[in-house]
């Protein structure tokens, strides 16, 4: 039998988090901006902890998908179900990360001239 410690920190399966999802509603992206909606409402009792802990991150500042399922050590997948909840229940909202889908070719110019003087 396993101690009560080494259960709470056995990894559960992303599926489990997610409740079986593996799609978002909205197109949410790694690069998708979330903060906290202007209501503060209280989460429904049955939300799951990292919904919760994700709520949390996300009332200290805006954060992308990727930074929150760092911060969270989840998989970018789970969070952004779980954000995709949170928006839908209007406890967060999302703005699109970039504009762009790739880099200026100056840009690409710049990073280039700065490794190469490396």
């Amino acid at each position: 039998m396993t101690e009560p410690d080494e259960a709470r920190d056995t990894p559960l399966r992303p599926f489990v988090l997610t409740r079986g999802r593996a799609a978002t509603r909205r197109g949410l992206t790694v690069d998708t901006l979330l903060s906290t909606a202007p209501a503060d409402a209280p989460l429904r009792v049955d939300a799951p902890p990292q919904a919760r802990d994700l709520l949390t991150l996300c009332r200290r500042g805006v954060l992308s998908v990727a930074e929150a399922a760092a911060h969270l050590r989840l998989p970018v997948s789970v969070v952004l179900v779980l954000a995709d909840d949170l928006i839908t229940s209007h406890h967060l909202t999302a703005r699109a990360g970039s504009t762009s889908t790739a880099p200026t070719p100056s840009l690409l110019q710049e990073v280039l001239d700065g490794l190469r003087q490396l």
